[in-house]
């Protein structure tokens, strides 16, 4: 692992996640980051994007909270399995992460569906391309045209999804929950132990899916410790 800037707090800023809150993060940017290195830090709960890694440091929260899928032991709901034979038309693959224009016109469309301005081409391939640790990207084909895909990056024992993006015109085939149940299937075949899934957030109706996906294993930000949940 090679450090490019030492551990840092941020100053606090407002929530993201949860109306009228202020966070902070804990952070530092490092390159090269072994299999293994990846593994120690996402097991503490951390999480990453490009060279930058973080962990919430809030002064008066404890909210966002680490989820990790137990790879081996996932079963799949029955509204799960009906996601997937809805999407029975849509492959999925692995490949490497090779830039294609495509993903930004995927991204710019992806982005519409929030309320922020949409990062200029240089600042995606930055943020999704300049990879610090091993990673890989899964692609979601539909008649023969790419239409979605996850970034994950891959440690000794987890797949770690990063961001997952696809064009809002297929968003009635529930693709964010496909990508989860397809990825996890892909870090099972690979005999990856974990699917991590970033960070369960119950009052947020855009995180609060995470904790669907059974058993799974939140993490205790007090205790430093993972507890297992089951349905």
């Amino acid at each position: 692992m090679i450090i490019l800037s030492e551990e840092s707090v941020s100053s606090c800023f407002d929530c993201p996640y949860i109306k009228g809150n202020k966070a902070r993060y804990k952070y530092f940017h490092a390159n090269n980051l072994s299999p293994n290195e990846l593994d120690e830090y996402l097991s503490k709960g951390w999480r990453k994007f490009s060279t930058f890694y973080f962990k919430p440091f809030c002064p008066n929260c404890k909210k966002c909270i680490p989820i990790r899928i137990i790879t081996d032991k996932f079963l799949q709901s029955k509204s799960q399995r009906r996601v997937i034979k809805k999407s029975s038309g849509i492959t999925v693959k692995l490949v490497q992460p090779k830039y294609k224009r495509n993903y930004y016109e995927i991204y710019k469309d992806h982005s519409l569906r929030f309320d922020k301005p949409v990062d200029d081409e240089d600042s995606f391939y930055k943020s999704f391309f300049q990879n610090s640790c091993p990673a890989i990207i899964s692609e979601y084909h539909f008649d023969n045209k790419l239409i979605a895909a996850g970034f994950i990056d891959v440690s000794e024992e987890s797949f770690s999804s990063v961001y997952f993006i696809y064009y809002r015109k297929f968003e009635n085939q529930s693709l964010g929950t496909l990508s989860v149940l397809a990825e996890i299937e892909l870090a099972r075949v690979r005999e990856k132990k974990y699917y991590y899934l970033g960070y369960f957030i119950a009052e947020n109706n855009s995180m609060n899916y995470k904790n669907r996906f059974y058993p799974h294993e939140l993490f205790d930000w007090k205790l430093s410790k993972w507890h297992p949940v089951t349905k």
